[in-house]
């Protein structure tokens, strides 16, 4: 009898593998601290009528795939039904061989659903059915936290805008249930930071005004309005800020010639290219200094280019699968930047993610020069993001780390999704790093005598580190 595709031993190529992830890693818990999932459908628990928008509904990497595999746009984001989508998804799937969506779309029906069945236009039909009944006869289980439960999942932490109430995850502290995961929100400041249009950046800092109360007509307004906003984050369980960017910023500049660059502003002026590099530097120096005030760890992303395809963007929106990587030089910027946190006493416990593989060995090397013994893996070069999160990605980013910093003490893997299915690649990640590890056991570039040492650090990756890191 032929051996399941996705069986215990997936990806483990040896013994030493298979037992630091069967004795070490299968077992921990997730937590997930960066991820797009909606706080309401948590709260509300939500439940899905088909496995079509279960699995497709917002899934950019699904859709970039079938557009890639002559699929129309109706059948992606458009007005075809339910099942139509579905079929479509099936007859790409077997046309993503070695693409990350081939090994995540089988682990997602065997973990979730216990379909060892690949998914093709042969069987589209059959596991539509079979899903589809599984969600109708056990509602509970596919819920939006029975589905959380399901994968072990301890903790999440939302991506969540400081206009935003926060109203569900009050709501959800309340109703939190035995098994559920704890959920709370994580600080995402971008828009304060989005001057490229001024008439769009007026109408998120009217929104903000509006939430907080008070008038934001000088730069000193602005930043109490986001301190006021960050603890009231920190009054719903808020641990950690997380900042999208383009590159780093680190112009110098002075309190004064913000404050005349936020006048500019609010009087609806766009700035030069040069003042919008001085204004972002001043904001994100302030908005780090914020964390810093909170205690919280801060995330910086860096490195989309966004929404390159107009019609795209027209005709859907953000977040469609029109992003891809940027490739601005992002080292001297992000020195100066931390350098000015550190020396003022003002750099809070730093995870860095780079998306374009360029600037990997550059940022990691950069992190390291702000250890300060304060705090183990106080800055981390953080896990394979976005475009990098596939085998190959994941291997590179923990192969960087370990050249230039200590792998013992990475905060490990999160989902970075919008999907309540994607929780697997947890999974996904744990195997990968424990035949890395077996292999350097088995190769002997780690002594045999340290096999329960490195099933330690597995742990650690996997759990413990993100636990203390985080303060979960």
């Amino acid at each position: 009898m032929a051996q399941e595709f996705i069986h215990d031993d997936f990806l483990l190529g040896s013994d030493a593998a298979r037992a630091l992830y069967h004795g070490y890693a299968e077992s921990m818990p997730i937590l997930d601290y960066h991820n797009h999932l909606s706080a309401r459908e948590v709260a509300e628990d939500f439940r899905a009528e088909n496995i079509a928008q279960l699995w497709l509904g917002g899934d950019h990497y699904k859709w970039r795939a079938m557009r890639a595999a002559g699929v129309e746009e109706r059948y992606v984001t458009g007005d075809a039904s339910d099942w139509e989508k579905f079929e479509r998804w099936a007859a790409t799937v077997p046309q993503t061989m070695r693409n990350p969506l081939y090994h995540w779309t089988a682990l997602e029906l065997k973990r979730y659903f216990g379909i060892d069945t690949l998914l093709k236009p042969e069987t589209a039909r059959e596991i539509y059915e079979q899903c589809n009944a599984m969600l109708r006869s056990d509602p509970e289980s596919f819920s939006a936290r029975g589905l959380l439960r399901r994968m072990g999942v301890e903790a999440i932490c939302t991506t969540d805008d400081p206009a935003d109430s926060l109203e569900y995850h009050r709501t959800y502290a309340e109703t939190r249930g035995e098994g559920d995961p704890q959920m709370w929100p994580a600080w995402r400041p971008d828009r304060v930071m989005a001057v490229e249009d001024p008439e769009r950046w007026n109408t998120y800092i009217n929104r903000l005004s509006e939430t907080t109360g008070r008038g934001i007509d000088r730069l000193a307004d602005l930043l109490d309005a986001l301190r006021r906003r960050q603890r009231f984050f920190a009054e719903t369980g808020c641990r950690v800020s997380d900042h999208g960017l383009d590159t780093f910023y680190g112009e110098d500049f002075t309190e004064a010639g913000l404050e005349s660059l936020f006048v500019s502003l609010r009087r609806g002026r766009g700035l030069t290219e040069t003042e919008t590099a001085v204004f972002k530097s001043g904001m994100l120096y302030h908005l780090a200094a914020m964390n810093a005030e909170q205690g919280w760890a801060q995330q910086f992303h860096v490195g989309p280019l966004r929404n390159n395809r107009t019609r795209l963007m027209r005709c859907y929106g953000a977040d469609a699968g029109g992003d891809s990587l940027d490739d601005q030089p992002v080292a001297r910027a992000m020195g100066r930047f931390l350098d000015r946190l550190d020396r003022e006493g003002l750099l809070t416990r730093t995870i860095v993610y780079n998306l374009n593989p360029k600037d990997g060995e550059a940022m990691a090397a950069m992190v390291g020069n702000f250890q300060d013994g304060s705090v183990p893996g106080k800055m981390q070069y953080g896990a394979a993001w976005w475009f990098s999160d596939h085998l190959n990605g994941m291997r590179r980013q923990l192969d960087i780390l370990s050249d230039y910093g200590l792998l013992s003490r990475f905060v490990g893997m999160l989902t970075d999704s919008r999907s309540f299915l994607s929780f697997p690649r947890h999974e996904y990640f744990r195997r990968l790093l424990c035949d890395l590890l077996g292999r350097d056991l088995e190769q002997g570039r780690i002594p045999r005598s340290e096999t329960e040492a490195v099933g330690r650090m597995v742990r650690g990756i996997c759990y413990d580190n993100a636990k203390r890191y985080f303060g979960f």
